[in-house]
């Protein structure tokens, strides 16, 4: 009797256990939610991540390659040729799905880029080409620094006027799109110079190093070397601010103008304060959004040019005066 009476009990609290729960307020299995489908991985090495310029390119190729689904990998290769060939082969061993360079020195870094064609993995060049024979590139993209070039040209031709003068150039020749713009500035002042009564005369080139330190110490030397200089191409920002610096000590800062080249938010400051008096400014957010749609385009089988140039725009301190984004 006993014992039937405690199987009563249990079957009528089994009862009321279940007509406290309608079948769709059953609990539901803790299921994470599947990882969302990736595309694999670009492989980036970049010249110099201590340079704003090309950390705005590494940080817009993360954003647009996420959007896609793409992770990415984003390294400083800071001017070392060995040092950029060893990311290129890790990416390599990581069978990145591509591998975006701004290549620290096109001809030197050629037989690493083979490797990655004999690995079948497509290879981009970003601000930097590499026009050398023997490697296969999906694209580069690029500023159109030639034309660039020739933007400087008529900016140092306006900023000396009739009068010309003695210009040194802040060089950085390991980088092919340095010597674009060095091509393009000279041959706008040869041109000038063919019909002009006063010459502007390139007295001298010298490795600015791309850094404002480097780009310092150069321009110190070059007005040590000609007291009478008028003017300082310098290939990038960095370079121009160091020569600036370099006027301001020299107490030189009426004489000598400065054409730089980039557009960095520092360098647009320094020009709307009068410190640099122009820039062909570049886009380099553009460049890495346009290299991710490649990439993009390719894994869809869609063709891509093989060459993508972005213009630039002369920037002087009336664009900088207008320039909300400064102080």
């Amino acid at each position: 009797m006993k014992t039937l009476r405690l199987c009563s009990a249990l079957a009528a609290a089994l009862v009321l256990a279940s007509g406290c729960n309608k079948s769709g307020d059953a609990p539901k299995p803790d299921v994470a939610s599947p990882p969302a489908p990736r595309n694999g991985t670009i492989g980036v090495t970049l010249l110099s991540l201590q340079n704003p310029f090309f950390k705005v390119i590494g940080d817009h190729i993360t954003a647009e390659a996420a959007k896609a689904g793409y992770d990415t990998i984003v390294l400083s290769a800071d001017n070392d040729v060995a040092r950029q060939a060893n990311h290129v082969k890790d990416f390599i061993v990581k069978r990145c799905a591509a591998i975006v360079l701004s290549p620290c020195e096109s001809r030197s870094i050629v037989p690493v880029i083979q490797e990655a064609n004999a690995a079948g993995i497509p290879v981009l060049t970003v601000d930097i080409p590499c026009n050398e024979p023997g490697v296969k590139l999906l694209t580069q993209v690029a500023t159109d620094n030639y034309g660039g070039g020739k933007e400087a040209g008529r900016a140092m031709i306006e900023a000396l006027g009739a009068s010309g003068g003695k210009v040194a150039i802040l060089h950085f020749k390991q980088a092919e799109s340095c010597r674009l713009r060095v091509k393009g500035f000279r041959e706008v002042i040869d041109a000038r110079n063919a019909t002009a009564a006063n010459k502007i005369d390139l007295v001298m080139e010298l490795d600015g190093g791309g850094a404002k330190d480097v780009g310092y110490k150069a321009a110190e030397d070059a007005l040590q070397a000609t007291p009478d200089l008028r003017g300082f191409f310098a290939i990038n920002d960095p370079s121009a601010l160091g020569a600036r610096a370099a006027l301001e000590k020299a107490n030189k800062t009426a004489q000598v103008v400065i054409v730089g080249f980039d557009g960095q938010p520092e360098g647009k400051q320094a020009i709307k304060e009068g410190k640099i008096y122009a820039d062909p400014i570049q886009f380099p957010d553009r460049m890495g959004v346009e290299i991710v749609r490649a990439i993009i385009k390719h894994s869809k089988g869609e063709d891509v040019p093989k060459e993508m140039l972005i213009p630039t725009s002369l920037y002087r301190k009336a664009d900088g005066e207008k320039d909300s984004s400064l102080k």
